[in-house]
């Protein structure tokens, strides 16, 4: 059994210089591809459970369906509750055999983030779990605008909450389809300066390539989230097998052909945040 805390991978790649995934799951058919990605790179990998996947699946079944493949993998496999924007949240991926929750305060003012934060460290700490927050609001593509975080408030929202990872706003947004700009690194090297807690990247398939693998391996972000990108390669895979031929109506038949191209495009993913 490889079931791992959010810790018990991101303290290693804080040392090592490189960084873990935080892969977006929908279903199944992305999770198992992405455990199979994993261990072909022999890499860890955090299965996370976002909003619109626990809107289709409850989160009991999700940590059921986490848990099963972290036993058989030959990789580390952590089981992430992606923002879960309440305690009940919080408690019920617990309860479900969650390893690791992300509490998402980040739209709320600064005191009030702490405090909430800081009472479901306290609630996962206590069940053996690890915690991420996150300071500083990250916005969507087409959606709500970012507040880019600020490194005093970092400061003392790491100080104060006693999470194991800090989501932080430097350029990055949700749902991009396209690798734009690239993040703020002045003020990513500002956070840095403030803590020494492993750093999370929300959005990441907006950063471009090259800068994810210089920040996995020269700054303290030892974890980038990445949905987008592997949805359209799903997306992508799922079309080209349902026009093959129009007359087929199983769906596992045809959600079998996901699997190769979702498992390829997963492992080049992967190896851009691998050490030096």
């Amino acid at each position: 059994m490889t079931l791992a805390t959010l810790s018990d991978v991101l303290q290693p790649a804080l040392r090592g210089g490189y960084a873990v995934a935080g892969l977006v799951t929908l279903g199944w058919e992305d999770m198992r591809a992405y455990v199979a990605a994993a261990e072909a790179e022999n890499v860890p990998v955090i299965l996370q459970a976002g909003p619109s996947c626990r809107e289709h699946t409850p989160l009991p079944i999700l940590g059921k369906m986490f848990r099963y493949l972290a036993e058989q993998a030959s990789v580390p496999v952590v089981a992430h509750l992606d923002h879960g924007y309440t305690a009940e949240d919080c408690r019920i991926a617990i309860d479900s055999g969650f390893t690791s929750v992300m509490f998402d305060g980040s739209r709320t003012p600064l005191a009030q983030n702490i405090e909430d934060t800081a009472a479901i460290a306290d609630i996962a700490h206590a069940a053996g779990v690890s915690c991420e927050g996150e300071i500083g609001f990250v916005g969507y593509s087409g959606g709500e605008g970012s507040a880019g975080t600020d490194p005093d408030e970092a400061a003392k929202f790491a100080r104060e909450t006693g999470i194991d990872a800090m989501a932080i706003s430097v350029g990055n947004v949700h749902l991009q389809q396209e690798k734009q700009g690239g993040l703020d690194q002045t003020r990513i090297r500002a956070i840095e300066a403030v803590t020494d807690l492993p750093l999370v990247i929300h959005g990441g398939s907006g950063v471009p390539v090259a800068q994810r693998t210089a920040l996995a391996q020269r700054s303290k972000i030892c974890k980038f989230n990445i949905g987008t990108e592997l949805r359209m390669a799903f997306g992508e895979a799922l079309r080209e097998a349902v026009n093959k031929d129009p007359a087929r109506f199983d769906r596992v038949q045809i959600l079998k052909e996901t699997h190769d191209p979702l498992v390829a495009k997963t492992r080049h993913v992967l190896r851009a945040f691998k050490g030096g």
